[in-house]
């Protein structure tokens, strides 16, 4: 691994952002490195919790699955010696919730979350949210369609350019 500075790092971790199906062969090529070092700085990420995950954005509305996905805004008290943390932990084990981001601002949490229906997102956030103890409000903003997401673009519907025949 030696030979790396810490710009050919950000590069890698770039190009895994980017594409995280790119083999080690072809990022070593992409890079001017070694195979070797290319993987075992993989696996060092990897460790270290640098690279915490792979993912596929999919299209959902090129699916015939339901589904919706919704902005939810919260407003919490902090907790005594933990601030936000414990509430936003005890907010990501719900298996509905994708994200939870500390924002500034007119709100304190932004929890993305998805469900197969509006009214099932709906219920969550009345039966699952709202209640707890440290939630002050609540703003639900359901997505309706989504251009693009983690640097992906989604591709348009294809328009029909026939013309009417009369």
């Amino acid at each position: 691994m030696e030979g790396f500075k810490l710009s050919e790092e950000k590069k890698l971790l770039k190009l895994l952002a980017d594409d995280s199906r790119l083999s080690a062969e072809k990022l070593a090529v992409m890079l001017g490195k070694e195979e070797g070092d290319i993987k075992q700085l993989i696996e060092k990420y990897e460790e270290d919790g640098v690279i915490i995950g792979y993912r596929t954005v999919i299209d959902w509305d090129k699916t015939d699955l339901e589904y919706v996905s919704a902005l939810i805004e919260l407003k919490i008290t902090p907790q005594r010696g933990q601030g936000f943390d414990g509430a936003a932990e005890k907010i990501c084990k719900y298996d509905e919730v994708k994200s939870v981001l500390l924002m500034s601002g007119g709100f304190d949490l932004a929890v993305f979350i998805e469900g197969r229906t509006m009214r099932e997102v709906a219920y969550f956030v009345a039966d699952k949210l709202a209640p707890l103890e440290y939630v002050t409000s609540t703003a639900t903003h359901f997505v309706l369609h989504k251009y693009k997401e983690e640097g992906m673009m989604y591709m348009p519907a294809q328009k029909d350019e026939r013309g009417n025949i009369i």
